[in-house]
């Protein structure tokens, strides 16, 4: 089989594989586990080659069921700010630092003095506030290149170490806008030779080292494209592609992400645009979502109370629903309680009410972003476990005032793939 296009996701329970054609027809996909990270307390961290076992597993698990010499272009994604330092051979001189690794509280607060408000290196969690902790902490030592998850397996792949893409850089200090590794960064003595060279997310740069192509089956003759973050992983993989496009994920909580045809920036609301080619995908995160519904209803629950709900018949119920005190987007209050009073006597009014209280989140969240300079909202795709509930689609379809629809696909690996065989975002 020719005209392959192999897209890797490394997340973090696991690594998946995916192959598709060159009518983005899936081909072929295959997964294999990883375990959990180490945790002591806000310290989360994991040994790389874990993931290099775990992305070499996958891919020849996928090899079992076709025939992978027809590869022409790999793509990579990994964990948003998920970082690492290697020697100039690609051998790690750090653990890895997970996106969720909170640990540079001092770190951040350096940052936060420099960098702009609309950098998306703020945080504890960034990945230039790990760059920041490893060097304090004497750990780069013999180190040559800070890279991120997807560009370690990228390296991993092609030996060829140091490079980077606009999206995965973009918690390291990377400027999208500009397209430079900004000057503030002298600031805080980063040394410049450590960080990674950013190219475009689908550039290939390297072909596939021939041992390693010859032990995973593949052709020496396939290229490796720079990858991108889960997130924008799994935007792509739902096929969004025109300005005023949203995708809405309903999960544990509640995130937006817009096409745009400019950058949006709202540091004080967590929202922040990584590029996509010629546009950008600007979003933001609510802590409603699944994690409010479970504080009143449990799963069993809410199944058994679905088909009870009316949405042609709205409540009247004003509801904000959180899971506890505080809120980033669309209101940014660390103090916002939740509203949900008066509460009805019938369970099924009062988890309706919850819906349409999330949809109005979800609708105000919109909003904002149009208020920020985003297009108007065009339609919405819906991925995670609430996008499965046709009633609250029909809720949310009549707040937005859109179509709202469920994606055909959200994998990540095959979002990485079809970065593989456009070369780039649309």
């Amino acid at each position: 089989m020719t005209g392959l296009f192999l897209g890797i996701d490394i997340g973090t329970g696991g690594v998946r594989a995916c192959a598709i054609d060159a009518q983005a027809d899936i081909r072929g996909m295959a997964s294999a586990a990883l375990p959990a990270p180490r945790q002591r307390g806000d310290a989360i961290d994991q040994d790389p080659e874990l993931w290099w076992q775990a992305a070499v597993a996958a891919i020849l698990k996928l090899g079992q069921t076709i025939d992978l010499a027809g590869v022409e272009r790999i793509a990579v994604d990994g964990t948003s700010g998920t970082l690492l330092l290697v020697d100039a051979a690609g051998q790690p001189r750090s653990l890895g630092l997970m996106y969720n690794d909170a640990r540079a509280a001092e770190e951040s607060a350096r940052i936060a003095k420099v960098a702009p408000a609309e950098s998306g290196a703020h945080g504890r969690s960034s990945a230039l506030a790990k760059l920041l902790h490893l060097m304090h902490r004497g750990d780069a030592g013999d180190a040559r290149h800070a890279v991120h998850q997807a560009d370690w397996i990228a390296g991993r792949l092609t030996a060829c170490h140091g490079v980077s893409d606009e999206n995965n850089a973009l918690k390291l200090g990377y400027d999208p806008v500009t397209r430079t590794w900004p000057v503030w960064l002298d600031q805080l003595d980063v040394p410049r030779a450590l960080l990674p060279e950013v190219v475009v997310p689908g550039t290939p740069f390297a072909e596939v080292n021939p041992n390693v192509a010859r032990a995973l089956g593949l052709p020496s003759s396939a290229r490796v494209a720079a990858g991108t973050t889960d997130g924008v992983a799994a935007f792509m993989a739902t096929r969004a592609d025109r300005p005023g496009d949203a995708v809405t994920s309903l999960g544990t909580t509640l995130v937006v992400k817009l096409l745009a045809t400019q950058p949006i920036f709202a540091a004080d609301q967590g929202v922040y645009s990584h590029r996509l080619g010629g546009r950008w995908l600007a979003g933001g995160a609510s802590n409603t979502g699944g994690a409010a519904l479970l504080a009143h209803f449990t799963a069993e629950e809410m199944e058994r109370l679905t088909p009870q709900l009316k949405p042609q018949q709205p409540t009247g119920l004003d509801y904000y629903p959180l899971p506890k005190a505080g809120e980033r987007f669309p209101i940014a209050d660390p103090n916002l309680m939740a509203r949900i009073s008066p509460r009805p006597a019938e369970a099924s009014r009062f988890f309706q009410g919850l819906l349409e209280g999330i949809a109005s989140v979800e609708a105000l969240a919109y909003q904002r972003l149009a208020l920020l300079g985003a297009p108007p909202l065009r339609r919405v795709i819906s991925i995670g476990g609430g996008a499965r509930n046709e009633a609250w689609t029909l809720i949310r379809h009549r707040t937005l005032g859109v179509p709202v629809s469920l994606a055909t696909q959200t994998e990540a690996c095959f979002g990485a793939a079809m970065l593989a065989l456009n070369g780039g975002p649309p």
